[in-house]
């Protein structure tokens, strides 16, 4: 039973991936930056990184949903789990595959609810716990993102029309950082000899193409912008899918830290799977289909994903990232006006938003049901 329930967490953890990593790299290529494919790659690593560091990160989160849902004394057993784990895991991959954008986080509270109400008929679950711990943070999160992506881009974009065409570069032969502006002057920022040898001098006029080292602009923010939305959705997601294993547990512990790490790792691992093999369909949805967008814009969304995204993983608040990037996105789109959005596509992922924590319930709970047939 142990086994077969961390395979599904393997295959849940699969399936966030397919649907998740198009959440912090959409803005990539909705905004021109780069291509699927190498978008794609950039967020699955990131999100690796991420889904690791959360064995060290995320307690918090791993707690708000291990403990504290049902009465205690309760015990829940093994089918329990591993119905929640299904139900959750079949729809976030049904979803990938029509490409549509829905939560993980959502799924697995529609499918602790159902599977809940089947096992104890609700009379166990907390639901003030269950209100306060995770249906209110779902609820403010996509308001918070709308509003933060919808404030960040004026700021942003004075800032882009500052400094376009300008970067701050390393120049090895000269061993210095210099500050590059739009009409190519440099102005030393930093510059060192050491153990004697000659230094070149630092031009007055760079040639960019001829430059042998790091250039950091805009653009390379909003790579490292969408990188650490990436990072902050694996310190949020994988705890949540990790929590599953302790949901029978009676003290919310693991037995050892060899087998938690383990744990991470696999979760980890399968993530990267996912996003990589099966994340294109959404991100096309979100990069091409919601609204179009500019380089400053795309970075303003990233920027307002991964604060709010990487605050609440750390705080053990369950906010979705769909939730958060989709509504930034918008944010962004409303700047331009009403008519800048795609609603059609924006009513479609809001009805999935919605249809998911029924969805869910009863899914979870027929395989419930029929899982204790079985066992």
């Amino acid at each position: 039973m142990e086994f077969l329930a961390f395979i599904l967490v393997l295959a849940l953890a699969y399936a966030n991936g397919t649907n998740d990593v198009s959440k912090a790299i959409a803005t990539l290529v909705g905004s021109g930056i780069t291509n699927y494919r190498a978008a794609i790659l950039w967020g699955t690593c990131w999100t690796m990184i991420g889904a690791a560091a959360a064995a060290f990160l995320a307690g918090a989160m791993v707690k708000t949903f291990s403990q504290g849902l049902v009465q205690t004394g309760t015990v829940i057993p093994p089918t329990v789990t591993m119905a929640v784990l299904a139900g959750a895991m079949a729809w976030v991959l049904l979803a990938s595959r029509t490409g549509f954008p829905v939560s993980t986080t959502h799924a697995l509270t529609g499918a602790i609810v159902g599977t809940g109400l089947a096992a104890f008929a609700g009379e166990s679950l907390l639901w003030p716990a269950v209100i306060k711990k995770i249906a209110l943070p779902l609820l403010l999160s996509p308001f918070l993102a709308l509003g933060l992506s919808y404030l960040l881009y004026p700021c942003l974009r004075l800032l882009a029309a500052r400094w376009e065409g300008a970067c701050l570069c390393v120049i090895p032969a000269s061993r210095a950082l210099v500050a590059l502006d739009a009409q190519g002057s440099t102005r030393t920022l930093f510059q060192t000899s050491t153990f004697g040898r000659p230094v070149l001098a630092v031009p007055s006029q760079c040639d960019r193409s001829g430059l042998q080292g790091l250039s950091v602009g805009l653009h390379t923010v909003h790579w490292l912008s969408s990188g650490l939305a990436s990072f902050a959705r694996g310190t949020n997601d994988a705890p949540k899918i990790v929590a599953m294993l302790l949901l029978s547990s009676a003290t919310a512990t693991w037995p050892s830290v060899s087998i938690q790490l383990a744990v991470f790792g696999g979760v980890t691992l399968a993530m990267g799977v996912g996003s990589y093999v099966g994340g294109l369909r959404v991100t096309q949805v979100l990069a091409e289909n919601v609204t179009t967008m500019n380089h400053t814009e795309g970075l303003s969304a990233n920027l307002a994903t991964s604060s709010l995204v990487l605050l609440s993983g750390i705080l053990g608040l369950p906010v979705s990232t769909t939730h958060v990037s989709s509504s930034a996105i918008i944010g962004i789109g409303l700047r331009n006006g009403i008519q800048a959005v795609r609603w059609p596509t924006v009513q479609s992922m809001v009805l999935a938003w919605i249809v998911t924590l029924p969805a869910t319930a009863v899914l979870a709970g027929l395989l419930y049901w029929i899982l204790s047939l079985v066992f």
